[in-house]
């Protein structure tokens, strides 16, 4: 059990540092391929886009086809595209890579998650799993940020890619360590719904310009999910407060930390005129606090760890308006919001994957990651423009608002759960199951 929970914890490392890595490596992309100002950032945005969009469709074709298979897939689909991007040769071949990448990456994320809630029973050994998992996606985090600038300065930008090679190949290869889970013989892969999906997701990832796009596109989704004979998201999958309020909760966490470190991070290297490794330096207490935030789990039940850490996310998030040293202000700051995010995080994720029935816990496992993406695009959208004139007001400006985002966001499990032992109503994932908490 132990190398099973390593290997995914890996894949889950990987895929989330690939995010964060890259940032550091832009300005030597830029001068080696010739990217202008503005395609530079499709280095970034071509990631995260398909990873984002196809996280519910991944998830959802692991209940059909097989977790095991799908992850094996994925891993070497992420590890084929990283060699890809590290012999990339013009701009177009580097983001087209990264695109496969984020696809690679987005069957690897849910069916890791699927397959751990398979192995572990329900309980303190699946939380136990459930917290390594999130503290490998907060440890991908942290370690991008700096392991990007190692080797960036020390073997040049190709090999932040690179490095995924070698371990996404042997993970796939050590795959075969793993039980495949129940699969769903009956159903078919909703093709229309899931491109309407995609399409959804990904009008929405892009920008504000998308919108509208969204909105009729996420109507037309219900419509076509309506009258399909095996939906890809079942509608009343959606009501079960069980699956639903993590799910928001997943959204709510990412849209008010996301901002607040991304303006943390712009106020160290153009205010106090920090340099990128030291930056990165800084930035990690956060990310061991997740850590840290992770192993102490949902011990007081799913619903007090939810509110709890969101309102040490907000807390958090409100620290940073007190002046004073980066000792005095910015490192307790991190701490707290960052034990908020990982006992908030490990709660919704098992709350949210425990009530689902074996053939759809991809499903859950991928709404679950979406919604994260999806907070972290939305909050970034919303809160960094408050920020465009990089004042002090524009940043503080950044704090309020995501601390009274996550402060109003605790409100959720606050009043729509219940306590711990006490019975939940509503129609189960898997169809009209009662659960409790």
């Amino acid at each position: 059990m132990k190398s099973m929970l390593a290997l995914l914890c890996t894949a889950q490392f990987m895929v989330v540092l690939d995010v964060t890595i890259v940032a550091i490596a832009l300005p030597q992309v830029r001068g080696d391929l010739g990217f202008t100002t503005a395609g530079l950032a499709w280095v970034v945005t071509a990631y995260t886009l398909s990873f984002g969009c196809l996280l519910i469709v991944a998830g959802r074709a692991g209940d059909l086809f097989g977790h095991r298979r799908l992850f094996a897939a994925g891993l070497t689909v992420f590890g084929v595209a990283s060699l890809i991007c590290g012999v990339a040769w013009s701009p177009a071949v580097l983001v087209g890579a990264r695109v496969i990448q984020g696809v690679g990456a987005a069957i690897v994320a849910p069916t890791a998650l699927a397959l751990l809630n398979s192995a572990f029973p329900a309980g303190p050994q699946r939380r136990h799993a459930l917290s390594w998992w999130t503290a490998s996606a907060a440890g991908g985090g942290a370690c991008g940020w700096l392991l990007g600038g190692v080797l960036t300065e020390s073997l040049g930008w190709r090999s932040v890619f690179l490095v995924n090679v070698p371990v996404a190949l042997v993970a796939a290869l050590a795959t075969r360590l793993l039980t495949e889970t129940h699969r769903n013989t009956q159903g078919s892969l909703d093709l229309p719904g899931a491109a309407t999906l995609t399409f959804a997701l990904a009008a929405l990832l892009y920008g504000s310009w998308g919108f509208a796009a969204a909105v009729v596109a996420l109507a037309w989704f219900v419509r076509i999910e309506r009258r399909a004979a095996t939906p890809m998201l079942p509608l009343s999958a959606l009501r079960d407060r069980k699956l639903s309020v993590p799910v928001l909760v997943a959204a709510v966490l990412t849209a008010t930390t996301t901002p607040v470190m991304f303006i943390a991070v712009l106020y160290q290297q153009q205010t106090l005129g920090a340099g990128a490794l030291i930056t990165g330096l800084a930035t990690a207490p956060f990310n061991l606090a997740v850590i840290a935030g992770a192993a102490l789990g949902p011990r007081p039940g799913p619903r007090a760890a939810m509110v709890g850490g969101l309102v040490a996310v907000a807390a958090g998030a409100l620290g940073q308006l007190r002046t004073g040293s980066y000792v005095t202000t910015m490192l307790p700051a991190f701490a707290v919001m960052g034990v908020g995010l990982g006992v908030a995080s490990v709660a919704s994720t098992g709350l949210g994957t425990e009530g689902s029935a074996p053939d759809q816990r991809g499903l859950a496992s991928g709404l679950l990651n979406a919604a994260a993406q999806l907070g972290t695009v939305l909050g970034l959208a919303a809160l960094v423009p408050l920020a465009a004139d990089d004042s002090l007001a524009g940043y503080h400006a950044v704090f309020k608002w995501a601390g009274a985002a996550a402060a109003a966001g605790a409100l959720l499990p606050l009043l729509t759960l219940r306590r711990r032992g006490q019975a939940v109503t509503g129609p189960g994932i898997s169809g009209g199951r009662r659960g409790t908490r």
